[in-house]
Formats: C-alpha cells, sequence, structure tokens
C-alpha cells in the first residue's frame, strides 16, 4: 500500500494512501471533531490567536478535506444538482482526486439560478447552486467556521445549527408564555438572504484572512440565470452549503440587543416584575419578541428594525405584526410560527392550568399544528394519490407513508391527536375514491374487501401479504425538551447529547429504543451518532445467514460495503473492527488473523 506524509496534525509521520471506498471514516471524524471541540473551547475563553491557529490547522487538514467532499458529493440530498459547470455525482475516483487538491481560493465560479415555489404562496425563493468545487470549499469553511461561533450564538438561536431544531424554538415558546399571557411580535425578515450587506457581514465574521477572502469569493461570484449572468452585490445565496450558517452569523446579536436595552427588572404598578426585559425567540430570518406589556413590544419593534438596517435588512410590514396569546389584539389571537400555531383559551378552573404553586391560572396553552400546515400535508398526499392512479396499491402505499410519517414526526411534540384522526379520515376519503376510480363498474363493498383489511380490530388500507398504510394516530404524542441554554455538541458533554437522540421528536419510536439501548452510539464503530447522520437500521446477525429480528442503529454514511460482488458474510464481518470479534463469535463467525477470515475481507484496521 502506497504512503504519503501525514499532514493532519503538528507532524509528518507517512500515513497509508487508501481508496475512497476504504478510508476509514471514524478515524477520519475523530480527527476532525478533537480539532473542532479545541476550536470551541478557545472560542469560548475567548483566545482569538488559538482560535485562527486551530482554525488554519484543520483547514490543511486532509481529514477535514475528505469529510468535507464527503459531504457534498454522499450525503448531501442534492448531490445530484449540478451548477454552471455541469459537473455532479462524482466517482470514487474523482472524490478522491478533489479531497486532495481541495483550498480555499479568493475566487469562485458563479452559482446557477433556480426557482422554487414558497410553500402556502405563489412567490418563488430564488436558489443559488454552486459548482460542486465550491460546495466542497464552503463544507470545509463550515467545519472551520462552526465551532467557533457555536461558542457564541444566542441560547435562543435554533435555525440551522447542529443539535437544534425548530422544536425548541416551539418549547422556548411554551416556556415563555405558559405562566403569563403576553403580547407578541411575530416578525419576519424581507429577503433575508438576498440583502444581508456584504461588508458588515465580513466585518463581523472576524476570522483568518484566507478564510474572510475565500467568503468574499463566493458572495461576490455572481449568479447565472438563463443564461445570463447577474453580479451579487448583496445577500448570501440559499443552497450554498454555508449560507445558512453566514445567515446566522449575520443575525448573531439581535436578541442581545433587544434584551440589553431593558432593566432586569421594573416597578409596574407599585410592585417590582423580574424578569422585565423581552424574551426573544429566532428561528433563521424568522423570529419572535414576548412580553406582558404592548409598549415594551412597540419599542422592541423598532429596536429590531435600527439593528437590522445596519445589517442591510428590513423587516417585512405584511407579516410582521402584533398580536395576544389570550386576547384578541387587531383581529386575531395567538400567531402562527414554524407550521404551529400558538394560543390561549379561557378555561374553566378544572381544564385550567397551574402556576408553579398549583393556582389556577385561568387558561390553558395549546400548540397545535397551524391550519396552513394541515392544508399542505392534505394536498400532498391528494397529488400523491392522483400522481400514482395507474399504480398498484403497494406502490401507492410506498409513496404515501413516508410523506405520512414525516409529517407526523415533526407534530408529534404538540397538542396533535385531534388533527392526526381528522387527517385519517381526510386520507380515508382521498383512498377510497382511488379506488372507485380504479373499479368504477364493482360495488363499494367488493371495492372495500379488496383494498382493506380487517386488523386488530380496525380497517386498514392494505395488501393481503400485511403492507399496510400508516395512519396519522397511530403515532404518539412526545413532549420536547428544548437544549440547556447555550449547549452544543462541540462542549463533548455526549451524555447529555445521547440521552436527547433517544428522545429525539423526528426518530421513530423503534429508532429511538435503539439509541437508547446503545447509549446513543453507532454499533458499528462506536462513535455518538449525532442528529445529522444519516442512519439506517440492520439486523445483528444477517437474515441471509440466519438472523432473527433482534436490530442495531449504525451509521450509513461511515460504513461503505468493501464491494458489491463479496459474500453477505464478508460484507457484514468487514464492516465491523478487531474490538468486535468477541461479539462477532458469540454469532458463529470469527473475524480476522488468529480468528480467520470471513468472506473475502479480513478486519485488521478500520472499515
Amino acid at each position: 500500500m502506497d504512503t504519503a506524509p501525514k499532514t493532519d496534525g503538528l507532524t509528518t509521520v507517512e500515513e497509508p494512501m487508501y481508496e475512497w471506498s476504504a478510508l476509514p471514516w471514524t478515524h477520519v471524524e475523530r480527527q476532525v471533531f478533537k480539532l473542532q471541540t479545541r476550536i470551541y473551547r478557545a472560542s469560548e475563553r475567548g483566545d482569538v490567536r488559538t482560535v485562527h491557529r486551530l482554525q488554519r490547522l484543520l483547514m490543511a487538514s486532509r481529514a477535514a478535506k475528505r469529510l468535507a467532499v464527503r459531504k457534498v458529493t454522499q450525503d448531501n440530498r442534492g448531490k445530484k444538482t449540478a451548477g454552471v459547470d455541469g459537473v455532479k455525482s462524482l466517482s470514487p475516483e474523482r472524490r478522491s482526486a478533489l479531497a486532495a487538491t481541495l483550498t480555499l481560493r479568493p475566487r469562485a465560479q458563479p452559482a446557477r439560478r433556480v426557482w422554487i415555489p414558497k410553500p402556502g404562496g405563489k412567490e418563488k425563493r430564488p436558489l443559488g447552486i454552486p459548482v460542486m468545487r465550491t460546495r466542497a470549499e464552503q463544507a470545509l469553511a463550515k467545519l472551520v467556521l462552526e465551532p467557533a461561533w457555536e461558542a457564541r450564538f444566542e441560547a435562543n438561536s435554533d435555525g440551522f445549527r447542529p443539535g437544534r431544531s425548530a422544536h425548541d424554538a416551539v418549547e422556548a415558546i411554551f416556556n415563555g408564555i405558559r405562566f403569563k399571557p403576553k403580547y407578541v411580535l411575530d416578525a419576519d425578515i424581507a429577503k433575508c438572504f438576498d440583502r444581508i450587506d456584504h461588508r458588515a457581514l465580513l466585518d463581523k465574521l472576524r476570522t483568518t484572512t484566507r478564510l474572510r477572502r475565500a467568503i468574499r469569493g463566493w458572495l461576490k461570484a455572481g449568479v447565472v440565470d438563463d443564461g445570463a449572468l447577474f453580479p451579487t452585490e448583496k445577500g448570501t445565496p440559499q443552497g450554498g452549503v454555508a449560507s445558512p450558517l453566514l445567515a446566522n452569523i449575520a443575525l448573531h446579536g439581535l436578541e442581545t440587543a433587544i434584551k440589553d436595552a431593558f432593566p432586569v427588572t421594573a416597578m409596574v404598578n407599585g410592585r417590582r416584575v423580574c424578569p422585565w426585559q423581552p424574551i426573544v425567540i429566532r428561528y433563521a430570518d424568522d423570529f419572535l419578541v414576548l412580553h406582558e406589556d404592548r409598549t415594551v413590544i412597540e419599542r422592541c419593534r423598532q429596536i429590531a428594525t435600527a439593528w437590522l438596517a445596519d445589517m442591510g435588512l428590513e423587516l417585512k410590514p405584511s407579516k410582521t405584526r402584533i398580536t395576544h396569546t389570550l386576547r384578541e389584539t387587531g383581529g386575531n389571537v395567538g400567531f402562527d410560527f414554524l407550521g404551529f400555531t400558538v394560543r390561549q383559551h379561557p378555561v374553566g378552573k378544572t381544564h385550567s392550568g397551574k402556576n408553579t404553586i398549583g393556582e389556577p391560572l385561568g387558561y390553558k396553552t395549546i400548540i397545535t399544528p397551524s391550519n396552513e400546515a394541515v392544508q399542505r400535508h392534505t394536498h400532498a398526499m391528494s397529488s400523491v394519490i392522483r400522481a400514482h392512479k395507474g399504480a398498484n396499491q403497494a406502490a401507492l402505499i410506498g409513496h404515501l407513508n413516508p410523506v405520512i410519517r414525516g409529517w407526523v414526526n415533526y407534530y408529534a411534540t404538540v397538542v396533535s391527536k385531534r388533527v392526526f384522526s381528522k387527517l385519517d379520515a381526510i386520507t380515508y376519503a382521498q383512498l377510497r375514491s382511488w379506488a372507485r376510480h380504479r373499479h368504477s363498474g364493482k360495488s363499494g363493498l367488493w371495492v372495500a374487501r379488496k383494498y382493506w383489511q380487517f386488523d386488530q380490530g380496525r380497517w386498514t388500507f392494505g395488501t393481503t401479504d400485511g403492507y399496510t398504510l400508516a395512519k396519522h394516530s397511530d403515532k404518539p404524542i412526545r413532549r420536547h425538551t428544548k437544549v440547556e441554554g447555550t449547549k452544543s455538541p462541540f462542549t463533548g458533554e455526549w451524555v447529555y447529547w445521547a440521552a436527547r437522540l433517544g428522545r429525539h421528536p423526528e426518530l421513530p419510536t423503534e429508532v429511538a429504543k435503539l439509541l437508547k439501548r446503545q447509549q446513543g452510539r453507532c454499533a458499528r464503530c462506536g462513535l455518538f451518532v449525532r442528529s445529522e447522520d444519516i442512519r439506517e437500521k440492520d439486523h445483528i446477525r444477517p437474515v441471509a445467514i440466519g438472523g432473527e429480528e433482534e436490530c442495531q442503529w449504525p451509521h450509513k454514511s461511515r460504513h461503505w460495503w468493501p464491494s458489491c460482488a463479496c459474500s453477505l458474510e464478508g460484507r457484514w464481518a468487514s464492516s465491523c473492527s478487531l474490538k468486535n470479534k468477541f461479539s462477532l463469535s458469540r454469532h458463529g463467525l470469527r473475524v480476522g488473523g488468529a480468528w480467520g477470515t470471513v468472506g473475502r475481507f479480513s478486519t485488521n484496521g478500520d472499515h
């Protein structure tokens, strides 16, 4: 095996040259994460010199370059979307070549403009698709920048951040209003990604010269729309790997600016109120301000407008309004945020929420899926059914199940049972129409017996061999717990993060149980599983060689099979390291060295 000088650390020890499919991804990710953790800690204590030194070390690391290339060519769902150069779906040899020559350059090719419809309206959102090399450069820059900024980001900034989700923002809203009704500034920034001032953003970065020049090159590269090149004097194009991080950096400080304009405590009607500072919750370019006093909310709107002007941004008047969570204000009660409707309802003492000492509040805080979200989901199911009028029942179920499961997983943290039951009734009506259309000459009873099966006391849409459609109402409601303060995965508190993964709202129940049993670790490599990893379930012992229903939950993107031609036994053994030989031997297989070889591959190293 060829060797080359090692450049991942501070030494020049030679290391083996691997083919792309045989790279030790466990070792690669460990190297990158260790440096990211050091960057986070240095940024947290304000050591700028050490941050820049470690960032330069990570940028020059072969492991970081390989990981960046893998993210954009294999892990990213947009890997098959080409930029202006038409390059997509790189072969393993081209991935290796790209990783070997990857470096941050001060100039970049223009992005390709693509227009996509915005949900719930006729407006379209522009996307800028960079070329594959620029995407890899941005992924490398994100690996370098993200840990430094994670140490600085505010507690209630939850959009496009590792370990955080929209559910954290919704839970922060609930915690902010559960004991006291409040006025709400529901604000939306007009064309945030397209109007960010380049100079203000670059000045805010305060990073190394090389990284600053590379980011400036991406911002100024221009876009190609319908064959014409247009300059980009402002904004960061949506579609780039680093664009969400850059937008978060641009909006960092908004929460602090609003809160610092008010005292921690204040005298109101002869009594001291603490805390008096408003609550600011931001998810990407949408943010809310909560406070019991309307004059404070009006003042917050002025502060936000002035602060955004310095970044070249402004509030969108048509989507920015002031409302109240309990009382009617401006013809509205409550508000919609991230697809959820948040509202407080006056109720009697038997249904009322209670304060910290058990006294009834006279109202109850209810968060439900918004009407617009329900309508979009209903339309999505209807579109799938119409598109498969000529397909068989199994094909239709295969296309509908991901739509249903993804939607119910997102809304399974709030009061959704009634909505889920309603959607089951709507789905039944749509499927009955589909079935009657296919057999217009048959009776309703004949159609029902053909497409619906009676199982465990209820009718389900499914085939005779047991392949059934998922029901909305089968999903249990599971409350979400907000991330504590400013915690980040880069802190190294894996006990905390593994526990969170075991009950993440977007994980199916079966997956959550597996992760809990595995203590948040990958079953193959032993690394902790993160929320952004692509995962798949497999059997501990493959079914093809006598395995049963006992399952495990490994990473998908970290474990590439050595060869499609190898036997199942060889693929299974090659996916495990020598440290797992004892567990393999329990199942009747011996692996590597003195333990023998299974199939075509031994396991004398990483996967």
